[in-house]
């Protein structure tokens, strides 16, 4: 499908010139630069009227139809310009046996969220955000495809045409419970998401039969470790990620001892969002974990405390300063909780913010990932900026 410009006829001799004959938004192109009106009447170049001179017809631009005999115009719009997207080939693929078609390049979690059943749709996810590129890193999303020799991530995977898609047989079932047993064990899991604790009740996680936690990292301990350099597991106890709590800005806490490794803050802070670096991956293996460059404290980094990081979190390692001093005062009321959606008043962008108000206090300030200005990511001013509001 191509369109024309929906701007009339041009002035003779200038631009490229259609086949005589052939009508261009409802103009013959013969007609030159002749009055809109077909008959020579209209007013001088540049008079002012008050009349309608535009001729009774369809105007705005010719959708065409390219193969059609001599490029007929099949449809004129009054909307305005026409946005035509690429053009995209589909493709086919089996999802439990049922065939549905996709566009090219789609992911078999993107096909299983829109063609898919809602049991298909609901495949668990955590490292995984509609606003960010695939991290494939938690591996909870993993679904069975046919000829592929190992459990395939979904949410990174593209669709092949004749694919076959297996989303909830026992290797799925079992690699998924795995996942969330082994994260559930070694992590604090009690402020993710409701998804999450629902898929960890509804896959059977049971931790128990790894032994009771070890006792936590003292502050600083998991920091300066080693790659390469673990300690013996006594065979006793479960390893954990837990240490203090790390407060040392005016804006937001890292607490690790909830981190699951998903990266989601490290690319939110990077090429997703914000192209500031100011935290990455370090160590390795069990001891891996999200620092900043040379483990330095968090005002001393590059961290421009936009707050993104906080906004991809799944599991709470990341929050404003305000809800954990409401948490460590026994002032967080989740239930009373109301969101309302607003327009940042700080600059001209135009970013949606979404305002979390207990008893009618703002204690968060987030951003819909679908909004097309702000792709869920703010600034410092949008997430942080409403203590003046606070103080009428």
């Amino acid at each position: 499908m191509t369109t024309t410009s929906g701007k009339g006829p041009a002035p003779a001799g200038s631009g490229s010139a259609a086949p005589v004959g052939e009508t261009i938004d409802g103009a013959d192109e013969a007609v030159g630069g002749a009055a809109v009106g077909g008959d020579g009447s209209g007013p001088p170049p540049g008079e002012r009227t008050d009349g309608d001179t535009h001729p009774h017809t369809a105007v705005g631009p010719t959708v065409v139809d390219p193969a059609a005999p001599g490029h007929k115009p099949e449809e004129r719009l009054r909307t305005g310009t026409v946005m035509l997207g690429q053009i995209q080939r589909r493709v086919s693929v089996e999802l439990d046996g049922r065939e549905v078609r996709v566009p090219e390049g789609t992911t078999i979690l993107g096909a299983l969220h829109d063609e898919g059943t809602p049991q298909q749709a609901d495949t668990p996810t955590l490292c995984w955000a509609p606003n960010m590129d695939p991290i494939n890193a938690c591996r909870v999303c993993v679904v069975e495809v046919e000829g592929s020799r190992t459990l395939v991530p979904s949410c990174a995977r593209k669709c092949e045409d004749g694919m076959k898609v297996r989303t909830d047989t026992e290797k799925v079932r079992h690699s998924r419970r795995m996942v969330l047993e082994l994260l559930t064990s070694s992590v604090d899991m009690d402020r993710a998401s409701g998804d999450v604790q629902r898929w960890i009740g509804e896959y059977g996680v049971d931790t128990s039969r790894y032994g009771p936690p070890a006792a936590p990292a003292a502050a600083g301990e998991r920091d300066r470790r080693h790659p390469g350099h673990h300690h013996l597991p006594d065979g006793a106890t479960a390893a954990t990620v837990a240490q203090p709590v790390k407060v040392d800005n005016e804006l937001y806490v890292r607490d690790y001892s909830r981190c699951i490794m998903c990266y989601k803050c490290v690319n939110a802070c990077g090429t997703d969002a914000q192209f500031t670096f100011a935290i990455a991956a370090a160590g390795r293996g069990f001891d891996a974990r999200i620092a900043t460059e040379f483990d330095t404290p968090l005002p001393d980094s590059a961290c421009v405390y936009c707050g993104n990081c906080i906004g991809v979190c799944p599991t709470g390692a990341l929050i404003s300063r305000e809800e954990y001093e409401l948490r460590e005062a026994g002032d967080w009321h989740p239930e009373d909780e109301t969101v309302t959606t607003t327009i940042c008043s700080f600059c001209g962008v135009g970013c949606n913010l979404e305002l979390h108000v207990q008893q009618n206090r703002i204690v968060n300030v987030s951003s819909p990932s679908d909004h097309s200005v702000t792709h869920g990511h703010l600034c410092i001013k949008g997430r942080f900026g409403f203590q003046h509001v606070q103080n009428l």
